[in-house]
């Protein structure tokens, strides 16, 4: 998955979660996307609630596409109870227009819907790039997670749950489902809403062949892609006994991996990071997360060893 660095193509970066007055955000599709292509990003999803309170939305943005800024068609899918007795938040972007729509009048469950497991399945094989939704916020078990087989990744940063609960993360969630074997990828978000500094926090960077959708979906897919609140990632060089990250500066370098094992280099304005996989022996995955002096992160996809 680390071949894509020297890959023809170049990043773009986007927003894969969002949400507009055609569920319960604020401001307007048109002005989601115009907001979002002001501030220098290449593409966003529209990701509003589809439930039938909302009229099943997957909207149309197609008209804000751009010579520079393109949409992807998405939902935030909901069908089923987690553990907690909650809904399901599914992410999946890339939808047709006319995916059929769940028996999901409302944000609570309701007796006799899809599960998560099942709407999940279905929005992948319609095409979708499919995520597990910020499993801090939903107080997601490892169970439950582990129903979601079609996942291609975990949201493992929201910055709409850091901001209104303090609930950001999906590492635990991500990481227990490594250990099991499941080869998923990561990626960071907005959740944008705009009735509070919920927007423009986290992002993907993808290399792409171009700003399509289909490039950027074909992707996604593949694992082509970083996470991000702020440092960029240029290179990673994994080898047998160390990784070298090549990055904007920033003072901290970890390499995480199975169970407790992790490793971190400190230093000042560090651009090429060497950090040595002396603890790492048997350890089948490895990822690396970078941090600025700001405190703002990247996270590498995890890296398989075998």
């Amino acid at each position: 998955m680390t071949d894509f660095f020297k890959a023809p193509g170049k990043f773009y970066r986007g927003n894969l979660h969002t949400h507009s007055t055609r569920s319960d955000g604020v401001i307007s599709p048109e002005e989601v996307c115009r907001r979002y292509a002001a501030e220098g990003y290449d593409f966003i999803a529209l990701t509003d609630h589809f439930v039938g309170l909302f009229d099943y939305p997957i909207s149309d943005t197609t008209l804000y596409r751009t010579d520079r800024f393109t949409t992807i068609l998405g939902a935030e899918l909901h069908s089923g109870a987690m553990e907690n007795g909650e809904l399901w938040h599914i992410l999946a972007v890339g939808l047709p227009p006319d995916f059929a729509p769940s028996d999901s009048p409302v944000l609570t469950p309701v007796p006799g819907q899809e599960t998560g497991a099942e709407i999940a399945q279905r929005a992948r094989d319609a095409g979708a790039y499919v995520a597990i939704a910020h499993p801090e916020w939903s107080n997601l078990t490892t169970a439950d997670a582990r129903t979601i087989t079609a996942a291609h990744a975990v949201e493992i940063y929201n910055h709409g749950c850091a901001i209104a609960a303090d609930r950001p993360h999906g590492f635990y969630t991500l990481d227990a489902l490594l250990t099991e074997g499941r080869r998923l990828n990561l990626c960071a978000t907005d959740d944008a809403h705009f009735y509070e500094p919920d927007h423009f926090g986290g992002w993907v960077m993808v290399k792409a062949s171009a700003n399509t959708p289909d490039a950027l979906l074909e992707a996604l897919k593949a694992g082509h892609s970083y996470a991000s609140t702020g440092p960029e990632l240029h290179d990673i060089h994994w080898e047998d006994d160390q990784v070298t990250v090549e990055s904007s500066a920033v003072v901290t370098v970890i390499v995480q991996a199975q169970g407790t094992a992790a490793i971190a280099v400190h230093g000042e304005s560090m651009t090429r990071t060497a950090v040595p996989l002396s603890k790492f022996e048997g350890k089948p995955w490895l990822r690396a997360t970078v941090i600025d002096r700001a405190g703002k992160r990247a996270w590498s996809n995890p890296h398989w060893r075998v």
